[in-house]
Order: structure tokens, then sequence, then C-alpha cells
């Protein structure tokens, strides 16, 4: 369900007209959840000060739209848009040029320039985004490929020069730039000297559902989990650092046989050589790959699991430790860039290169009641404190500062 309207009130004297972007598909994970809560925190603002269009390429958007009160337009030839945007952007065509020839040629902007919207919001990192003319805030979620080039995934087979290309004129044409976390801010700033006045953080919140009930009554059955498990929800790419994981646990599991891991992400990408892992390392009965699981299915898994652990080598922060908080799950995740700022003391952190103190947090997780208790309270505290109407307001201070409201 979209956020109610009650309880905030923004001050503006004239209506203005907000688009926002869709180019991914639904349910394309993190980009996809953050570009709910940008579609969440507008329903806060619709109808009292301003009007939103929704412009998206997908027509798998209109299940998700379906409750949204915006006025929705579907792009005609949007498939072709986005391939010619990058196009441009593979043949390293000069951003000025690019956005002089998009402006007659690319279906995407030519359609969303026929809105007449006073500005338009990018949550993906789209190459459109810097190829238009439109006034454009534009999210920066992450520069992994610089601060972690040795992942193929983000540098490998022309990855790392396509995004630094992409990322680079991103910054440098965006008219405000939204990241995660004052970490983000930095990365954005070291590494294109970007001017830090139109940079701001606008950190992650829960998407919207994982707050959704009831559960299927059919759950327990159809997936058949373990009475105790570690859960990790992550994507089979090589970053997210399964083997360690395996491979901790294989040593807690001498002292505690009944050890068992939980694994959701799609059979694609590393998941063959990652269940091959499991064999080698004798795991193979205390690891179950569940495959892709629904966002409606999610909030299932934290609630029965015993912790969430997360041994990701990428940030700046992360989605789901917010999720596990909201779901009473107990949380562990790596010490690294924004995420002791973002989870605070309701996590425990480890060295995610470190075998042994990923082992570490899943004894302390596994046996002590008391400490899994403290870090439940600690996280539902931490939702308090930051969710869909503290974003809502966030978002509609940054574009009051930045003078587009």
């Amino acid at each position: 369900m979209s956020p109610s309207q009650d309880g905030i009130k923004f001050d503006v004297v004239t209506m203005k007209s907000i688009g926002i972007f869709l180019g991914i598909e639904p349910y394309a994970g993190g980009m996809f959840q953050y570009a709910q809560s940008l579609l969440n925190a507008l329903v806060l603002m619709h109808n009292q000060v301003y009007e939103v269009h929704v412009a998206y390429v997908s027509p798998s958007w209109e299940q998700v739209l379906v409750d949204y009160p915006f006025r929705k337009k579907r792009l005609t030839s949007g498939k072709f848009g986005l391939l010619l945007a990058k196009l441009v952007l593979a043949l390293h065509v000069p951003a000025k040029f690019s956005r002089l020839f998009s402006s007659v040629s690319n279906p995407i902007t030519i359609q969303l320039s026929q809105l007449e919207c006073d500005l338009w919001i990018f949550p993906s990192q789209d190459a459109i985004a810097y190829q238009t003319k439109l006034t454009s805030v534009i999210s920066v979620h992450d520069l992994m490929h610089r601060y972690e080039p040795s992942f193929p995934e983000v540098s490998g087979r022309g990855r790392g020069i396509i995004r630094e290309r992409r990322l680079r004129n991103l910054v440098s044409w965006g008219h405000t730039i939204l990241v995660d976390s004052e970490v983000g801010k930095q990365h954005v700033i070291d590494s294109y000297g970007a001017d830090p006045e139109k940079i701001f953080p606008l950190p992650y919140v829960p998407p919207s559902h994982i707050f959704r009930t009831p559960e299927s009554s059919q759950f327990d059955r159809q997936y058949k989990l373990p009475k105790k498990f570690i859960l990790y929800p992550a994507q089979f790419w090589e970053h997210k650092n399964h083997k360690r994981l395996i491979k901790a646990a294989s040593i807690v599991k001498s002292a505690e046989p009944d050890i068992s891991l939980v694994f959701t992400g799609g059979k694609n990408k590393s998941y063959a050589d990652i269940r091959a892992f499991t064999r080698v390392s004798g795991m193979e009965d205390s690891v179950a790959f569940m495959g892709h699981v629904p966002d409606e299915d999610m909030a299932g898994f934290y609630k029965r699991a015993r912790a969430m652990i997360m041994p990701t080598f990428f940030g700046p922060t992360n989605i789901p430790p917010l999720e596990a908080f909201v779901c009473g799950c107990p949380v562990a995740v790596s010490n690294i860039y924004g995420m002791p700022d973002q989870l605070g003391d309701a996590a425990l952190f480890f060295d995610p290169n470190s075998v042994d103190e990923i082992a570490d947090v899943i004894k302390r997780l596994w046996k002590d009641d008391h400490l899994c208790r403290q870090l439940i309270a600690k996280g539902h505290q931490e939702t308090k404190k930051w969710g869909q109407e503290q974003f809502a307001g966030s978002l509609h201070d940054i574009l009051l500062k930045v003078g587009l409201l």
C-alpha cells in the first residue's frame, strides 16, 4: 500500500510539477526498492502542493503503480531510447553533444520534455539522466568500481570504464545529486571534484513491502526452512562474499553441528560456483539455497531467522539490515564505508576479509539469546528514528534548498 499523507505538512506557495523516470524493471533489487521509496515520498507531497508525473518504460510497472495517485505515462519506444542512450555512452560521445543529440533524437528525452515538469528525478543512475537538458535530480548509489575495482561485476569486461564515464557525466551534469550517506557524498567529491553544495545524503529506508501483512498461510509448507538458521539475502555476486560466510560457518559447525545457513537470490551469476564450494567445504547439508524469493515473502524469512549476517564488500550503505530491523531479526554486517554510521549500535560488525571474525559473530548470535534480544530492541529503535515520513520530509527540504521548489 502507498503511504498515507497524514502527518506531514509542506509550506510551498506555488504548485510545481515533479516527474520521476523509471527506466529499470520492477523488482530489480535495491534500485527498485529505492525507487519505491521515492514514489512513496512523492505520495506524501502529492495533491498538497505538487503534481507528480511518473514516466516508465516496462509495462510491468503498471501493476506496481496502480495504487499511486499520479499521472502515469508509459513511454513509447522506451526500450529503444534506453539502448540509444547506452550506445551514445559506449561511443564516448561528449556529454555536451549527447545532450544536443538526445534532445531531438531520443524518444525518451522528447517525451519527458513534452510532459513539461519543473524537474525530473532519476532514481537508478540511467545514462539518459545526463543526456537530457531537463532539470535533473540524480541518485548516485555507489562508486564501488573505484573503491572495490577487484570485483569483475563492476570492473570486468569494460564495465569499470563504462561505469566511470556514466557516473562522471551524471555528477557533472546533474542539477542535484542524491547519495545514501555522508560517506557516499565524500566519495563523489573525492572522485569527481564535485561541488559539495549540490550533493545531499538521503539515507535509505526500509522498503514498503517489508511492512505488509498478513503472511501467506502456505509459507512454511512452501519454503520448509530449518528450525534455526542464519539468513543471507543476496544475489550471488563475488562481492557478496558468500564463500567466507560458508567457511566461517564450517568452523562453527565443529562445536554447533546444527548450524544452518539460508541463502536467497536467483540461481545465476556465481551460484554454481558457490554451490560447489558448499560441497568441498563439507557444508552441503548445512546450506539451503532458496532461489529468488518474492518481496512479499521476505519478511517471513527475516522473522524466522536467528540472525541476518551480511559480509558484503560493497557500500557505502545497504538496505537488507533495515529490513531485518523492521522484522525483529538481529543483524551483523561488514565494518565498511558508511555501514557503522547507518546502523549504529544496533548491529554487530566484522572485517569481511576475516573468516575468524565472521565465525565469531556467528557463534555469538547462535548461542547468546540475551545478545539477540538486545539487538532486536535496538533495531526497532533505529526504525523509529528514520522512516518513510522522515525520508519524504528530507527530500522536500533538499529540493527547497536547491531552489527547485
